[in-house]
């Protein structure tokens, strides 16, 4: 009887051991209210429900945006999420997950009113400030006046309050979460959005095979329109 329930005992501990090697940790550099330290920001319920539906834990860790395709790249984590199309020729290492999660419209945000831009290409007279590791602000931005980094979006528009850039470049609703909740005064998102992109998930090349798995379960979700919902709902709650 002993033996018997010693043996039980160590099938119950190996059994949560190999549970808990098969959670995916996953990274996000995302702000509010694209993705939550808690968890609840549209995306990160996005793909929580997608690996849910895969029968598959995760965990998901927020870092700054280079820290984060490093990590990932690294396989100290095991995927990022959302970035642009395109970065695994800088991060070998990363496999793109061929559906997208979301969309960004990229935004330009001024405070002075006479400032007024269409294009990339626009912001070439003035002094821009962006978040370090967004690679497509990164790339187009490089013939402006001057480019400033910093680490996250609260940053981000500080130096735009405080007249140090001209101009941000964030993705729309992020900026108008931070101007809510800062209270900017005078602060615009410039109309039409510099670019619209869509967004997709990465596994490090060890996840290979989940690949094509987590892509038909993405468009699964927006055929049934799980995405549409969970992105509607978590804007909605950004208004409040």
């Amino acid at each position: 009887m002993r033996l018997a329930t010693s043996l039980l005992y160590l099938v119950l501990v190996l059994s949560a051991s190999a549970a808990g090697a098969e959670t995916l940790v996953l990274n996000s550099a995302d702000p509010a209210p694209l993705s939550r330290p808690d968890g609840s920001g549209f995306n990160d319920r996005i793909v929580s429900e997608a690996f849910h539906r895969l029968g598959i834990p995760t965990q998901l860790v927020r870092l700054t945006a280079e820290r984060a395709l490093q990590n990932a790249d690294a396989s100290i984590d095991d995927g990022i999420y959302v970035r642009i199309a395109g970065l695994e020729r800088m991060y070998p290492n990363l496999i793109m997950v061929p559906e997208p999660v979301s969309e960004f419209m990229f935004t330009a945000f001024a405070k002075d009113p006479a400032i007024q831009i269409t294009s990339w290409a626009d912001l070439k007279p003035y002094n821009v400030a962006l978040i370090n590791g967004w690679k497509i602000v990164e790339a187009n931005t490089r013939g402006a006046r001057s480019v400033t980094g910093v680490k996250d979006e609260d940053a981000l528009f500080s130096l735009l309050e405080r007249n140090r850039a001209d101009v941000v470049v964030l993705d729309l609703y992020s900026g108008q979460e931070v101007i809510r909740r800062l209270g900017l005064r005078g602060v615009r998102a410039l109309s039409p959005p510099l670019e619209r992109r869509k967004m997709y998930i990465y596994l490090h090349k060890r996840h290979a095979e989940l690949v094509p798995r987590l892509a038909e379960v993405l468009r699964q979700m927006r055929r049934d329109g799980t995405i549409l919902r969970l992105t509607k709902g978590g804007r909605a709650e950004a208004k409040r």
